[in-house]
């Protein structure tokens, strides 16, 4: 099935997806091929362990957070960017108010089909 979202996203005309625990997501972009997706942290939300076989690179918007992937913690601050391996463990915890912009691919199917991703939560 064909996907895509509209040419121009403008984030004050989309409405916020809240996902519980302190964390709130809005889309970007996407296709079958790849996906743009913000994600709004309160402090001390997390982002519980997990894997996916997608893709994913992330952009530290703004707030500081507390990565694990494969079991290596570091702190991402705002301008950095993290990027992870297909399948490979991963975490996170907000450890100042923040934005992350993540990028997916494939396009993640099941945000789309209206699951809350059960990881998040504070």
């Amino acid at each position: 099935m064909k996907r895509r979202s509209e040419n121009f996203i403008h984030s004050n005309k989309e409405k916020w997806e809240d996902l519980g625990g302190g964390v709130q997501r809005q889309f970007l972009g996407y296709d079958n091929q790849i996906m743009m997706v913000k994600v709004k942290f309160e402090k001390g939300a997390v982002g519980s362990p997990h894997q996916h076989f997608h893709t994913q690179a992330t952009y530290c918007a703004k707030g500081k957070f507390e990565f694990t992937i494969d079991g290596e913690k570091q702190i991402v601050n705002a301008g950095d960017g993290v990027y992870f391996e297909p399948n490979v463990l991963h975490s996170a915890v907000c450890l100042e108010e923040g934005i992350l912009i993540d990028v997916f691919s494939p396009v993640r199917e099941d945000f789309l089909d209206g699951s809350k991703v059960s990881y998040f939560g504070k």
